[in-house]
């Protein structure tokens, strides 16, 4: 007979560890823990395959599960001696959601189930403390009401703080057990009112709606976005955990905690998490209350202290990797409530990763696997300055919960978040964030929240997104509603309202109001160059080039690591001032004399470009690719050139040098206007396509104007002699794009041959060089065999190959990417990421067919997918020499080549091993 209940506790457990996919990440560590000896709770899980049944049975769970999971039941209360709904002993149970993956906050969890009239008179008889069995019901009540019951938080708080108010205190811990018979008789009427049916008495019907309402939090919006976000699957479902209750709310002999056997910020060996005194555990992550740091937990109880350090210890050894805690000690004595691998910040990864090296916890291999490569992200990214922090007036100092800086517009909720995202960077700021506000949190580049300390909603998510964050930032007073904050600054009382710009220092704490510069972080601490140089130690010979089009860019990628320039676009160098000039003028040239004339102006300042990048790389391949863009894209548009000739019969003195300004490029004077705009706009006319993207750009205008071929090639060669005269070590690749079949690369590249030719011969060196072409034309993949006899290396445009593929515009397709993202039509955005099954396919196709032309056949890709660790996987399992990607993303890139080379291509297997 299948199982799908496993019990655990009490020095033994059905599971074990091994068995997320079962149990789910909770349900396995509090199987691992009971066999291990651990203090654990006694309970049992329900599978994650029931959490899927119960969604395929019409929303209820099979008749023979429940059976099952009775008989659970009854084995637990024998064991505990108590009955769940005995008035006399009462058994209570907390329920509590875990998936195979961590999703910190983003379901559901109730505790103090079996809690009703009857049985909280009994255990205010047990326990003769009147004031700890009202505190647990009026909690169940409020905990049950919201998630089974579907009651909004809101209506409690309104009753909650109104008490409050009406006896005069601040902390929750003051209030007396008639007061929380008051908020219990409230509650209920609340309940009444909002459902039409009384709170539910039957505890056996409490633990299935809890069940129940568990399951169904897989699919509440928050839990669905994080998935989406963190690329979790969403097939796997969570599991359910029943455990026996224990109390950290029973007095001052009892607390609750959370903790971690490292930094999670940082990485350092430290033991580090938070506790509060007679609370329970939602009070310590909801922010609620701040806590002490664990560290005071010696004062409170040493012997205490030392248990936990002890078994927490154990643990990080036994699991090899950084551990993440709950805790509970209730009068006295400590409870284990979960262990699982703790979600950690970028350098805390590669800081972790690398110290258990040395300690002997792991070994290399598996070091490079524990770092995910999106978390390098956070290492790779600007700091402050500290000179422009100095200008700003510094508001006020909170706990740094995930270190980083981070500059933006206030917004005082998830939605404004979201909103005002689009328009720039926000920093979202809140009283205390809920799992509600993972959206808000994702839009923005830092949070901030008054309460809550390091183990809160906000410092776990934030760490977990590598979002900068501060949180019990207790002297900023928010006022959500009328979206404004006040905080004291000498004496003087400052008020910051939304839109304001601030300056968050997650590393510090330090919340600073206007905008604070930023510097470049040092890609080469040692921590950090040590961990990449264990990552490319296992990368082998799969290579990582970089864009870059100028050589301050080329410079940045060689300190991140780049092994060459990918691809250099040199269109991108006829946008400066100096230049653009003449490439109008070029263009609005009609004959080829002055097209040359124009040209030859341009080419000292290509030959430059292209030598400073050549310099840069020294001893590294260069892959330049000609001209690209259609010409229309260097002239006026076409639409805003029609609307001033209309306006200009009318126009005044100060429009028309405004239209002079605009026009100055193209001989524009107050007095020709009448003249120069009519023949600009017949020739932009001209140049007018219905489909740029596939109209006159790329290879076509290198055969239909050659002599821009010419000049291009003419400034690669003659800048490649300047470096290698300097001692350089130089390595061009010519790169022709769009070609649509071999016809059209034998063309361009007779051009570029001739004058490479001409240009060498003339210097005396000896000088390699290689001519390919882009794959980025479906039909140029499909018929790569042929092409490949031409070409010297491929590297596939994976944005124009998505383009034509896939029928899609890059810039059209975010009107409903949303839509398509949501409806799982795709799996994720094809231009983040490769869509394997369609594109993906072509490229193996022409991998394929290109090798069996040439076997020497150099195969690269460009483009940001080169950046994306999934796509760089595929590429490394389609047998490709590099990718090639942005400055900042070549340690990302490096590293997910090292995982993809480990793990055969497997990037489930580096999932698995991390």
């Amino acid at each position: 007979m299948k199982k799908y209940v496993y019990a655990f506790g009490g020095g033994t457990a059905d599971g074990d560890g091994k068995m997320k996919d079962v149990l789910g990440g909770k349900g396995a560590g509090l199987a691992e823990m009971s066999r291990a000896g651990v203090p654990v709770p006694p309970g049992f899980t329900i599978s994650t395959e029931v959490c899927n049944i119960y969604f395929q049975n019409d929303s209820r769970v099979p008749a023979e599960i429940q059976k099952e999971i009775d008989q659970q039941l009854a084995k637990l209360e024998s064991k505990m001696g108590r009955k769940l709904g005995d008035p006399a002993k009462p058994l209570l149970l907390s329920v509590r959601s875990g998936a195979k993956f961590s999703m910190p906050g983003m379901m559901n969890t109730i505790l103090n189930l079996g809690l009703n009239d009857e049985t909280t008179e009994g255990l205010v008889k047990e326990t003769g403390n009147p004031r700890f069995a009202y505190d647990c019901y009026r909690r169940f009540i409020q905990m049950f009401g919201e998630v089974a019951l579907g009651v909004p938080m809101e209506k409690f708080d309104e009753v909650f703080d109104a008490r409050k108010h009406k006896a005069k205190i601040k902390f929750d811990t003051d209030l007396t057990a008639e007061d929380l018979k008051a908020i219990i008789a409230d509650y209920k009427k609340v309940v009444q009112k909002e459902t039409k049916k009384p709170f539910p008495q039957d505890a056996r019907e409490q633990l299935s709606m809890s069940r129940d309402a568990v399951f169904r939090s897989w699919w509440i919006p928050k839990a669905a976005y994080y998935r989406k976000m963190e690329k979790i699957p969403d097939d796997i479902g969570t599991a359910a955990n029943v455990q026996t209750m224990v109390f950290g709310n029973l007095g001052e002999t009892s607390c609750t905690g959370v903790g971690f056997t490292r930094d999670p910020g940082s990485g350092e060996r430290v033991f580090y998490g938070e506790f509060l005194v007679n609370a329970q555990g939602e009070d310590v992550v909801s922010g609620i209350r701040t806590p002490s740091p664990i560290s005071e937990l010696k004062k409170w109880n040493e012997a205490v202290y030392n248990q936990l350090v002890e078994i927490t210890s154990s643990l990080e050894k036994y699991y090899k990797d950084m551990q993440d805690f709950e805790f509970t000690v209730q009068d006295g004595t400590l409870y284990m409530l979960q262990t699982r691998n703790g979600k950690r910040t970028g350098p805390a990864a590669v800081r972790v990763a690398v110290d258990m090296v040395d300690e002997g916890l792991i070994d290399e291999k598996t070091s490079v696997l524990r770092v995910a490569p999106n978390q390098l992200d956070q290492l790779l990214h600007p700091v402050f300055d500290a000179a422009s922090l100095r200008q700003l007036t510094k508001l006020a100092t909170g706990i740094d919960a995930s270190p980083g800086a981070a500059v933006g517009r206030l917004a005082f909720s998830s939605e404004d978040a979201v909103q005002m995202s689009a328009s720039g960077p926000v920093i979202l700021i809140r009283k205390e964030t809920t799992p509600d506000d993972i959206h808000g949190m994702d839009a923005a580049k830092g949070i901030l929240t008054a309460v809550g300390g390091k183990s809160s909603h906000a410092a776990v998510v934030a760490r977990g997104m590598g979002v900068p964050c501060i949180v019990g930032c207790g002297a900023v007073a928010i006022n959500e509603r009328s979206k404004s904050a006040t905080v004291k600054v000498d004496d003087k009382t400052l008020t910051i309202k939304a839109g304001d710009w601030v300056s968050l220092d997650g590393t510090t704490g330090a919340v600073y109001l206007g905008q604070a510069q930023t510097k470049d972080p040092d890609p080469n601490s040692p921590v950090f160059a040590r961990f990449m140089k264990m990552a490319d130690k296992y990368r082998g010979k799969f290579g990582v080039r970089a864009n870059a089009d100028i050589p301050r860019d080329a410079k940045a990628a060689r300190a991140f690591g780049a092994e060459g320039i990918g691809l250099c676009r040199t269109e991108h160098m006829f946008f400066a001032e100096d230049r653009l000039p003449l490439v109008q003028a070029m263009i609005l040239s009609d004959n080829e004399k002055d097209r040359r004339k124009a040209l030859n102006k341009l080419l000292p300042m290509q030959r430059k470009d292209f030598q400073g990048l050549f310099e840069a790389m020294d001893g590294f391949p260069v892959v330049i690719r000609t001209l690209d863009p259609p010409l229309h894209e260097f002239v006026p548009k076409r639409e805003e050139l029609m609307v001033d000739i209309a306006k200009l019969p009318a126009a005044d003195i100060k429009t028309k040098r405004e239209m002079v300004a605009r026009y100055k490029n193209f001989g524009a004077e107050v007095k020709n206007l009448k003249t120069v705009l009519p023949d600009l706009l017949k020739r932009v006319e001209q140049l007018h396509e219905f489909n740029p993207m596939l109209g006159h750009r790329g290879c076509r205008l290198g055969i239909t104007y050659p002599e821009i071929t010419e000049m291009q090639a003419r400034a690669i060669f003659e800048a490649a002699v300047a470096a290698t005269k300097k001692r350089k070590v130089v390595i061009p690749e010519v790169m022709i794009p769009l070609i649509g079949g071999v016809e059209e690369l034998a063309n361009q590249k007779a051009i570029v041959k001739k004058i490479a030719d001409e240009v060498i011969a003339k210097s005396g060196i000896n000088l390699k060089y290689m001519i390919g072409t882009m794959i980025e034309i479906p039909r140029a993949a499909l018929t790569a065999d042929r092409v490949a006899t031409e070409a010297d290396f491929f590297s596939f445009g994976t944005n124009d190959l998505t383009q034509t593929t896939m029928g899609l515009s890059r810039d059209d397709y975010t009107k409903f990417s949303k839509e398509y993202q949501d409806k799982k039509i795709f799996k994720a955005d094809p231009f983040a990421s490769i869509d394997q099954e369609g594109v993906g396919q072509l490229i193996k196709m022409a991998v394929e067919k290109g090798r069996a032309t040439r076997p020497d056949l150099e195969i690269g890709i460009s483009g940001e997918h080169g950046g994306d660790p999934s796509s760089v996987e595929f590429c490394y399992r389609v047998g490709m020499d590099y990718v090639s990607c942005s400055p900042y993303r070549v340690p990302i890139a490096r590293l997910a080549a090292a995982q993809a080379a480990l793990t055969g291509g497997d990037k489930s297997e580096a999932m698995r091993t991390a």
